[in-house]
């Protein structure tokens, strides 16, 4: 493509480079991994090396922005479109499906949450970032990459926490769609509300449709479902009760 055509069509020039890469990635996990890992993984793989990429190339303060022809990704990469993509899933998921799923499923999407920050929050402290802002952040990043991102913005977060808790949230992304097939049957994975409770618990929504996929795709719905109110939890308790909570304990 002609960099002045580029110029003028920045923001189409990010979405298709997007595009490609998930067409990609979900090609690579069918091929390579046979669905085990899940092509959104992937694909955010792909995007941390191309940022990290474009950090190093340019050397400047706004990575692959820096570069004239991937000017775009300034503008699709902001919290405009992000929070748009945040409250367009929101609005997506009926209360009354919750419901369906009775107190196990509220108490599994609870539960699940505040352990994940526990966990990340302990780990950050461990390894040095000992101020509740950080350790909100990463503690978020336990829960999914995306709430470690809404708390961290939220709070102004440093861009290497914000980083670090989207690496935590890749991770367990990775590690629940690669053993949830494993460990399926011995945890008595084989039935909707079962699903239900482990998806409110793991919280990861791609994690756990890719973990589910490999293991019965007939409980994925389910999954998704209390997955999905697991993030918008995430997002409303991470940069408000959890934060406080962590800011008197510290």
């Amino acid at each position: 493509m002609n960099p002045t055509l580029a110029d003028g069509c920045s923001l189409l020039v990010a979405f298709a480079v997007v595009g490609a890469t998930v067409w990609i990635s979900y090609v690579l996990s069918a091929k390579l991994t046979r669905g085990r890992v899940h092509g959104s993984a992937i694909a955010i793989l792909f995007g941390l090396a191309f940022a990290y990429w474009g950090g190093v190339a340019t050397g400047g303060e706004n990575g692959i922005v820096d570069i004239r022809f991937f000017a775009g990704f300034g503008l699709m990469g902001g919290a405009m479109l992000r929070d748009l993509a945040i409250v367009a899933t929101a609005y997506g998921v009926r209360v009354e499906e919750l419901r369906k799923a009775g107190i196990s499923g509220l108490v599994s999407v609870l539960l699940g949450v505040l352990t994940s920050f526990v966990i990340g929050a302990v780990v950050a402290y461990v390894f040095g970032y000992r101020d509740a802002i950080s350790m909100a952040t990463i503690g978020g990043g336990a829960a999914t990459y995306i709430v470690g991102t809404v708390t961290g913005t939220s709070l102004g977060a440093s861009s290497e926490v914000i980083a670090l808790s989207v690496a935590t949230g890749l991770i367990k992304s990775i590690l629940v769609m690669i053993v949830t097939p494993a460990v399926a049957k011995s945890i008595g994975l084989d039935n909707p509300r079962s699903a239900l409770i482990f998806g409110g618990l793991m919280g990861t929504t791609s994690g756990v449709a890719g973990g589910l996929v490999a293991t019965d795709a007939k409980l994925v719905p389910y999954g998704a479902l209390t997955s999905t109110f697991y993030t918008g939890a995430g997002c409303l308790l991470g940069p408000s009760l959890v934060y406080f909570l962590i800011r008197w304990i510290v």
